[in-house]
């Protein structure tokens, strides 16, 4: 199976390769259509013989250029041994020079067609012709011998051979090296360091993969190029192919050693970048941490305040280091930051909104994490306040996620921020009716507060009358806590306890609604002022 899947791969990669090298050799000779129109050459068994740059007996350079070649393919084997003749004549005003085989008309090389920025004269660009063809006529000739043809065969098989043997022994290598690598890698893993190397082990498959494409695709172009040097007729198009190999050889070459210096430059202004980004991480953090202020920045706003800042130093270090980038003014990078402009622009609006919300959250120290906080629909605590949203555990320790847009426009009440030394107050209503001395439900709130845990005995807690309305009067009891957290359980807890002191002190919670007029005023005589546990006076 192994072997089946390294011929198809082989096979494929010969396919690419022909593609290639068909484009390589023939890309420098494709012109535009325009330049076809204005001029053509004439190839012979892969050689160029002559370009036709003007119009001649009401014919065009294509139209010329295919008529020669028509012409010499007809040429016997007879003919081909007849020397190429030049006849030189005028044909109305305009010297040409007529190119012959055997007396035979092959095409005219005229004075319009010498390029005029060149110095060559129409004598000398006909001997070029007849040397060039002499020399493609010659390769053919040299091509039809038995012992030439057999000797090129014989070469090219060997080569065959060996290319499939080199092709083979990469094959065989890349698994080999695979193997191994594997191995090491499901052994070395128990190493704290080297604990990710196993999840890298199909890029590594993917690069091995790639690499093995890449020789055989070299292996090819030259087996290739060889081959067809090893016959007289294609040798220079295999010539052509070896040369392009060099050449694009040379110019990757070329361009890496141009890279140096910029690619240094940059590295050494982005090493500098992080320097300096380091610095100023390690004075945030300080900060954070309480060892030391900075005016206008609190622990609060330090996180982000890194952040914003490490956005600024390293887009301005990029800025720096980006015309030193190798490439960085081709057009690929531009087409690449006009569609990177382009993608921001679309989808930046509402991103840049959760941003700002989000900064305005973090500058107005509204919450942190850890705080316990209202947002109206939701109670909970700040488990992480992120750039474009916030995320609160409420009490069903379910994790909501409010985007910050959201959060600037509702008011947020926050329970922790002011705790302090005395510690996060709490408060809950409550109202009885006229009948019941005030002094006496103070009393009970009060030491339905100090029996609550978590509740803090100092500051010690207190009562408001907040309102006296019609059929009772509205008190607050205040008191503080440790532990903001736990602000649902200990309010759960305190109402419990003041029904109990209710309860037990014969006070009713529940507030009267008159449909009539008493016939006695409902109030509380003074010897009821004091009455338990509220203090006699």
């Amino acid at each position: 199976m192994k072997k089946h899947v390294f011929l198809v791969r082989l096979l494929t990669a010969v396919l690419g390769l022909l593609l290639l090298s068909g484009a390589l050799v023939f890309a420098a000779d494709n012109e535009s259509k325009d330049a076809e129109a204005k001029e053509a050459t004439l190839e012979f068994n892969f050689r160029p013989i002559f370009v036709f740059r003007s119009t001649f007996a009401n014919a065009a350079p294509t139209r010329r250029a295919e008529r020669a070649l028509e012409r010499l393919d007809k040429l016997t084997a007879e003919q081909m041994q007849e020397p190429v003749e030049l006849l030189p004549f005028d044909a109305k005003g305009i010297a040409a020079v007529a190119v012959r085989i055997d007396s035979l008309l092959m095409f005219v090389v005229a004075q319009s067609d010498i390029d005029p920025g060149s110095k060559t004269t129409l004598d000398e660009a006909a001997e070029r012709v007849r040397t060039s063809l002499d020399e493609a006529i010659a390769a053919l000739r040299e091509q039809r011998r038995p012992e030439v043809l057999f000797k090129g065969i014989i070469f090219s098989l060997v080569a065959t051979v060996l290319a499939f043997a080199l092709a083979w022994g990469i094959a065989r290598t890349r698994y080999w090296a695979a193997a191994r690598l594997q191995v090491f890698i499901e052994q070395e893993s128990r190493i704290p360091g080297l604990r990710l190397a196993r999840y890298g082990w199909v890029f590594v498959q993917r690069a091995a993969l790639l690499l093995t494409g890449a020789l055989f695709l070299a292996v090819g172009y030259l087996w290739l190029s060889y081959v067809l040097e090893r016959f007289p007729v294609t040798a220079p198009l295999g010539r052509k192919l070896g040369s392009s190999l060099v050449s694009l050889l040379s110019l990757i070459g070329d361009g890496l050693v141009e890279a140096i210096p910029g690619m240094t430059t940059a590295l050494v202004i982005l090493f500098l970048t992080k320097a300096m980004n380091d610095v100023m991480v390690n004075i945030f953090k300080a900060v954070r941490e309480g060892r030391t202020e900075l005016i206008g920045i609190h622990k609060e706003t330090a996180s982000a305040t890194q952040r914003i800042a490490s956005v600024i130093v390293w887009g301005f270090g990029i800025a720096i280091a980006y015309p030193f980038i190798p490439l960085s003014n081709s057009d690929a990078f531009k087409g690449l930051s006009v569609m990177f402009g382009f993608m921001l622009t679309l989808g930046s609006a509402g991103i840049v909104n959760q941003l700002m919300s989000g900064l305005v959250l973090v500058y107005s120290r509204a919450l942190s994490v850890g705080d316990f906080v209202d947002l109206g629909q939701t109670v909970g605590v700040v488990s992480e306040v992120g750039v474009l949203a916030t995320k609160i555990v409420n009490l069903r320790n379910e994790e909501v996620t409010v985007p910050n847009a959201v959060l600037i426009g509702n008011s947020i009440t926050n329970y922790s921020r002011l705790a302090g030394k005395r510690g996060a107050m709490v408060s809950t209503k409550t109202t009885i009716g006229y009948d019941t001395p005030w002094r006496q439900v103070h009393a009970m709130l009060i030491a339905a507060a100090e029996a609550t845990p978590g509740l803090r005995s100092t500051p010690p807690p207190f009562v408001y009358q907040r309102g006296l309305a019609d059929f009772y009067v509205e008190y607050e009891l205040f008191a503080y806590m440790d532990n903001p957290l736990q602000r649902v359980a200990v309010l759960s807890t305190l109402h419990a306890n003041i029904q109990d002191q209710f309860n037990s002190h014969g006070v009713q919670i529940m507030s009267p609604h008159f449909v009539a007029q008493p016939q006695n005023n409902v109030v509380v005589p003074r010897e009821n002022w004091n009455a338990p546990p509220a203090e006699p006076e």
